[in-house]
């Protein structure tokens, strides 16, 4: 593979126009193109201030990210050239069957990408992801934690407006993926109804950006080569912020005169912070002593929404096992609630 196969191509071929309102990217799909915009640590929106400007990332296979890429990469730029965006797989690694699809552009171009794409994945029906019925597609959107309730809304509101207004069904995971702090929303439905989702739900990731910070993005090769590195003890990845049951790799006194330490804020509601802190801070404290990073909380909410402030300090990687632990505390009380008021409901 030459250099430019694993860069971000700017080709000037013109896609073929088909019968389709969303033209058909080129058939030959042979590539390992490498997408330049994957890393481990980022937020849905770009760097400069322009609120318009988002970033959306969503799995595929193995086979899917071919059928997108092209032979050299040459389907990607034709789809950058007909929508403006920038798009991307993540490499391929041996033994893991996902990669992640990531395209950064203006609303429109993102959306109008998403919906091309779904056209040559249904032109060229290859997996799941092309569903029994010929006529609808299956995306499956990596989204933030902290932006789930964004695009659900109070009491699954938003979901039912963005299923109701372009026509897809659209299914959220309770649980985060391994080692990251995204969530998988599939999306199903024919391509205009894909493009009229996505547009909705961007104009929801857009609004609600701010909470988009210190999102961990999901790697499927990292989950893979870090359950590799500790022979002695392999890590079955379920999901839930038990899975770094390791002890850190460093102690927490170190880390304070580490070049790389970082600081990273989130906000926890407040009726959540007690499950955190857990019975005279046992839970506060574990999650300490597994991630390496200080943890401080704040007293009193910072804001109107009553949420409360954790302030987090480490190394990338003590920081990044700090938040899944946290906001896998937080998932498991959540649905700890969710039992007791359906147990309540049928008494």
């Amino acid at each position: 593979m030459s250099s430019t196969d694993s860069m971000m191509l700017d080709s000037t071929t013109t896609a073929t126009t088909t019968s389709s309102p969303y033209m058909t990217i080129n058939n030959d799909h042979k590539s390992n193109f490498e997408d330049p915009l994957f890393s481990e640590s980022h937020s849905p929106f770009s760097s400069n201030n322009d609120n318009s400007t988002l970033t959306l990332r969503a799995l595929v296979s193995t086979k899917e990210a071919g059928v997108i890429i092209g032979k050299s990469g040459k389907n990607v730029a034709e789809l950058r050239n007909i929508t403006g965006v920038k798009a991307g797989v993540s490499k391929v690694v041996q033994g893991v069957h996902d990669r992640v699809l990531t395209v950064t552009g203006t609303l429109e171009g993102v959306a109008k990408a998403y919906a091309l794409i779904s056209q040559t994945l249904m032109d060229n029906p290859l997996s799941l992801m092309t569903s029994n019925n010929n006529n609808s597609i299956i995306i499956r959107l990596l989204i933030s934690h902290n932006l789930m309730g964004t695009v659900i809304g109070r009491q699954g509101a938003k979901i039912k407006h963005i299923q109701d207004l372009s026509g897809v069904r659209m299914v959220a995971s309770k649980t985060l993926l391994p080692q990251s702090t995204e969530r998988i929303v599939e999306v199903k439905g024919a391509v205009e109804a894909i493009h009229k989702a996505i547009l909705e739900i961007g104009r929801c990731l857009i609004e609600d950006k701010d909470r988009a910070y210190g999102t961990i993005l999901y790697n499927p090769a990292k989950v893979i080569m870090s359950s590799s590195t500790e022979p002695q003890q392999p890590i079955v990845r379920t999901g839930n912020g038990t899975d770094f049951s390791l002890p850190p790799r460093q102690s927490q006194p170190s880390f304070l005169n580490d070049p790389n330490t970082r600081i990273q804020n989130i906000s926890i509601p407040s009726d959540m912070v007690g499950c955190i802190i857990g019975k005279g801070g046992s839970k506060i404290s574990e999650i300490r002593q597994l991630s390496g990073s200080r943890i401080s909380i704040a007293k009193v909410p910072h804001d109107d929404s009553g949420e409360r402030m954790f302030t987090i300090q480490g190394t990338p990687e003590a920081n990044e096992r700090a938040l899944y632990l946290l906001y896998g505390q937080l998932e498991n009380e959540k649905e700890r609630r969710l039992r007791s008021v359906m147990s309540d409901g049928t008494q």
